[in-house]
């Protein structure tokens, strides 16, 4: 059991402190950071309870409905809605980079319970892909939703409500694709290797603009 929540929580801990230690100019505070790493865990059972109801009713069946709306919209809005009325506005967010912290915060408090319970269902020998393929892009999702918020928090009128906008609909639509490969594709794993390889670029690529915007 011990080993099941160790490997579980970890991946998700060592991408968090991998995105925060990258904010060379002024660290957030453990606490905040901590704090939305929890609202983003406590994402978990209500999402899962929608997502339980709307497979028992057999409602939203198709799979591209299923992959793009009942999992990808589903847990990326409430992901962003924690980040937008309980982030957004906060005296700390006052910096670019602030954002991919906190995105990839709350996508990995939500990715690490639901790993975590995934390896309770399914043994622990499901770890090492869980942590390189649901997990990473978790925190990737993340990632990207924070850089356009932080893009959104330092712009003003028009430009503002456009990086608002895509800060929800870029890490919904990938994560609809993510599981729209996994979904209906017999030799998924040779489409979402290239996709996870993308993902990376693009993630890491806001990373570095996100520190440059920080640093003028």
């Amino acid at each position: 059991m011990l080993g099941i929540i160790s490997a579980g929580i970890a991946p998700g801990l060592a991408l968090l402190s991998f995105f925060y230690l990258k904010d060379e100019y002024e660290s957030e505070p453990i606490s905040m950071v901590f704090k939305t790493f929890i609202f983003g865990a406590m994402l978990v059972l209500p999402i899962m309870f929608i997502q339980y109801v709307l497979e028992e009713e057999q409602l939203l069946q198709d799979p591209f409905i299923k992959a793009f709306f009942t999992v990808g919209l589903l847990e990326e809005f409430f992901k962003w809605f924690i980040l937008y009325f309980t982030i957004y506005q906060h005296v700390e967010f006052d910096e670019h980079y602030d954002g991919i912290v906190y995105g990839a915060a709350v996508s990995l408090g939500f990715a690490t319970v639901e790993n975590v319970l995934f390896l309770f269902a399914n043994g622990l020998e499901t770890a090492i892909g869980r942590a390189m393929l649901p997990v990473s892009s978790h925190a990737l999702f993340g990632v990207i939703m924070g850089y356009y918020l932080g893009k959104g928090k330092f712009s003003q009128g028009k430009e503002r409500s456009q990086w608002i906008t895509y800060s929800l609909f870029i890490p919904f639509f990938l994560h609809g694709l993510y599981d729209f490969i996994i979904i209906t594709m017999d030799q998924w794993i040779l489409f979402i290797i290239p996709f996870m390889i993308g993902l990376w670029w693009f993630g890491l690529r806001k990373v570095k603009k996100a520190k440059q915007f920080s640093l003028h």
